[in-house]
C-alpha cells in the first residue's frame, strides 16, 4: 500500500511539474489598428555621456563621424529603424534655452547642467545639430520645449524658429545659422516632469500652463504639431484625471506616463550586475506593474476620450539602478544585462498589448545613461542587450495588432507569483505573422502551444536571445557575450505551433 501511495504520489508530482511547465497561446483574428513604430522610440537627454561622448564626440576621437556626430552609433541604430528621438530631456528640458544653442559655437554661451552632475556645457550640440543627427538616424525629432523656467514666447519663437517656411524673424535667424530650409518637427513635448524637476506644479496649475503654451505653439504650414503634454509619474492617477478634464482634446496629441523600474528603494536601488534570484524576482514583478499601470491611466483617458484620440506617450520607462562603482553619481551610467534585455522585452509586448492607447514611448536612454542600447569608452563601443531586443521587435513597427489569449504557468519566489510567459503578436504588409515571447523564470524552459482562430501558416523561423546567467553582460572585452542567435525551439504540429521556450530568454517567431 505504502509503494502504490509513494509511486501515486510521484506520479502526481512529476505531472504537476510538467503542468506548471506548459503554457497555451491563442493568437486571434486581427484588429482594427496597427503597433505604432512610435513605440520603439528613444530618449536622449543631456545628461552624462549620452550626447558629449555620446552622440557628439570629441574632434580628435579617432571614430567615423559626420562633423562631430558619431557614425558607428548612427549605423547602429538605424539598423534598428529608431523611429523617434527625444531631446533635449528630461529635466535638462526645463533649464534649457534653446538660443544659446545656436549660432557659431564659439561664441555660445557656456551652461551649468544643475540636474546632472553640476558640469559644465558648452552648447556646442543645439537644435542645428540635434536636428542634422536625426536626418542621419533617418527618424522623427520629438522636442520638449521649456516651461519650467522657459517662457511663452521662448517656445513660441523655437517653434517658428524650426518650422516656419515664410519670411520672419525667427526663420531669417535660421538661414542665417546655416538652415535655409525649416525641418518640419512634428512631436513637440510641452513641459517635462512639471510635478517634479519641471516645475513643482500641482496638475490644476499644470494644465493650465499647458493651455496657455501650447496655444502659442502654432502649426505653420505643412508642419503640424503633435503636441505632448507632460503627465503622471506612475500611479498619480490624479494627474492624468486632471490633464483630461481640464485640457480640451483637440489641443493634444498625447498624455505622457513615466514609469521606471527600481528593483530596490530610490535611494539605494541595487546592482544592475550583481543580484540574486530574489531580488531578479522582485526586480520582474516591478517591471510588469507596467501593464496594470497602463490598464488604469488609460481607463480614465476613456472616460474623457472613449474614441482614443489622446495617445498615451510613455516616454520614460526602464530600468534604473545604482550607477557603476567609481562612476559620477549624476551621470546614472550603469550596465545592461540579461535580466534588462527580459525587462525590455516584457514591456514592449505590454505596449504592443495597449497599442490602441499606446501609441508613442521612448526608452531612458540610448547611450551610456540608465537602460542604454549602447556603451561607449573612446573609440570602443558596444552593444547592449537591450539593443538586441529592440533589434528583434523591429518587426512589430507598423504591423497590424493581433490580439492573444496567453495561459502562463507561474514563476514563484517564497509566497509570490508572477506569469512565467508574456508575449504579443503582429502581421506585417507581406502577411507573415510575428510572435514575441519571454520566459522570465531563470531556471525552467516551457513548452508553449499556440493555435489560431485563423490565420494560415506553413513555416516558422525564429531568432532567440538568452544567456546562462540573468547576471550576463556585454564588455568591451567580451562584446558578444549575450547575443541574437538562431531559434530552432518551434515546429508545426498539425494546425499548431509548439514552441520549448528556454529559461531566461527572449525568442521571436516568424510565420509564413
Amino acid at each position: 500500500m505504502k509503494k502504490k501511495l509513494s509511486l501515486l504520489l510521484l506520479v502526481l508530482f512529476i505531472y504537476t511539474a510538467k503542468a506548471q511547465n506548459t503554457a497555451s497561446l491563442v493568437v486571434q483574428p486581427k484588429s482594427d489598428h496597427t503597433i505604432s513604430r512610435h513605440i520603439y522610440g528613444h530618449f536622449s537627454e543631456h545628461l552624462g555621456h549620452c550626447i558629449y561622448d555620446g552622440f557628439w564626440v570629441d574632434p580628435s576621437l579617432n571614430v567615423p563621424k559626420k562633423d562631430r556626430i558619431r557614425l558607428d552609433v548612427v549605423e547602429a541604430l538605424k539598423k534598428i529603424h529608431i523611429p523617434n528621438l527625444r531631446w533635449p530631456g528630461g529635466c535638462f528640458a526645463d533649464e534649457y534655452h534653446w538660443r544659446d544653442g545656436i549660432g557659431p559655437r564659439e561664441q555660445r554661451p557656456k551652461m551649468v547642467n544643475t540636474n546632472w552632475g553640476g558640469v559644465t556645457e558648452d552648447n556646442s550640440f543645439g537644435t542645428h545639430e540635434f536636428l542634422e543627427l536625426c536626418e542621419l538616424l533617418q527618424t522623427e525629432p520629438y522636442i520638449s520645449a521649456n516651461v519650467g523656467s522657459g517662457t511663452v514666447e521662448e517656445m513660441a519663437k523655437w517653434v517658428e524658429y524650426f518650422n516656419f517656411d515664410g519670411i520672419s524673424p525667427m526663420s531669417t535667424l535660421r538661414k542665417q545659422n546655416g538652415h535655409e530650409r525649416p525641418w518640419k518637427v512634428t512631436f513637440l513635448g510641452v513641459g517635462n516632469e512639471s510635478w517634479g524637476c519641471g516645475g513643482n506644479m500641482t496638475p490644476a496649475f499644470y494644465a493650465d500652463q499647458y493651455r496657455r503654451y501650447a496655444t502659442y505653439a502654432r502649426n505653420y504650414p505643412g508642419a503640424p504639431l503633435k503636441k505632448i503634454a507632460s503627465g503622471a509619474s506612475d500611479y498619480d492617477f490624479n494627474w492624468t484625471e486632471t490633464c483630461m478634464k481640464q485640457i480640451p482634446l483637440g489641443q493634444m496629441w498625447g498624455l505622457s506616463l513615466h514609469y521606471y523600474t527600481v528593483p530596490k528603494t530610490w535611494n539605494d536601488k541595487g546592482s544592475a550586475t550583481n543580484f540574486t534570484e530574489q531580488e531578479y524576482f522582485t526586480t520582474i514583478k516591478k517591471c510588469l506593474a507596467m501593464d496594470s499601470l497602463v490598464t488604469k491611466h488609460s481607463a480614465i483617458m476613456d472616460k474623457y476620450d472613449p474614441q482614443k484620440r489622446v495617445a498615451l506617450v510613455v516616454d520614460e520607462w526602464g530600468i534604473w539602478t545604482n550607477v557603476e562603482p567609481g562612476t559620477n553619481p549624476g551621470f546614472l551610467y550603469q550596465q545592461n544585462s540579461l535580466r534588462d534585455a527580459l525587462i525590455a522585452g516584457s514591456t514592449l509586448n505590454i505596449f504592443n498589448n495597449h497599442s490602441d492607447r499606446v501609441r508613442m514611448a521612448e526608452l531612458a536612454q540610448t547611450i551610456n545613461v540608465l537602460q542604454a542600447l549602447i556603451l561607449t569608452d573612446k573609440e570602443k563601443m558596444l552593444l547592449t542587450p537591450t539593443y538586441h531586443v529592440f533589434d528583434l521587435y523591429k518587426v512589430h513597427q507598423d504591423a497590424q495588432y493581433l490580439p492573444i489569449k496567453l495561459n502562463s504557468p507561474a514563476y514563484s519566489s517564497g509566497n509570490e507569483q508572477i506569469p512565467a510567459v508574456n508575449a504579443s503578436a503582429s502581421q506585417d504588409s507581406t502577411g507573415a505573422i510575428h510572435i514575441s515571447l519571454v520566459n522570465v523564470n531563470p531556471s525552467q524552459k516551457i513548452t508553449l502551444t499556440t493555435s489560431f482562430d485563423q490565420a494560415k501558416w506553413k513555416t516558422v523561423t525564429g531568432q532567440v536571445l538568452t544567456s546562462a546567467k540573468t547576471t550576463d553582460i556585454n564588455t568591451f572585452e567580451q562584446p558578444n557575450k549575450v547575443h541574437i542567435e538562431k531559434f530552432s525551439g518551434a515546429k508545426k504540429q498539425g494546425d499548431n505551433l509548439v514552441v520549448e521556450l528556454p529559461p531566461a530568454s527572449i525568442v521571436v517567431l516568424e510565420l509564413k
